[in-house]
């Protein structure tokens, strides 16, 4: 199964010139055959891992039964917020030079 995101797209992200969108991770998740908890996991059971590491990973769990209006929701504010720190960073950045 194909992830269905352009070769360019996909080599942006390998070599960190772009952070995917959840859209995208969605879909590279299920051209792997897998959940997104899944997916960042490192193959450790959640009850090994940290209680803030554990509470992201049932949050994303949870994230996957929603529907659809409701994950596109989450993921408008999810996106924001990482808009806003990438804005927050490059002005951070441009105050330094």
């Amino acid at each position: 199964m194909s992830a269905d995101i352009e070769k360019a797209q996909f080599s942006r992200i390998e070599n960190d010139k772009t952070d995917p969108s959840y859209s995208t991770i969605e879909k590279i998740a299920k051209a792997m055959g897998c959940t997104l908890a899944e997916l960042f996991s490192n193959g450790e059971q959640v009850l090994d891992i940290h209680s803030i590491d554990k509470s992201l990973m049932e949050k994303v769990a949870i994230l996957e039964n929603l529907d659809e209006d409701e994950k596109k929701g989450i993921y408008s504010i999810i996106d924001g917020l990482a808009t806003k720190q990438k804005l927050r960073q490059t002005l951070s950045n441009a105050l330094l030079l």
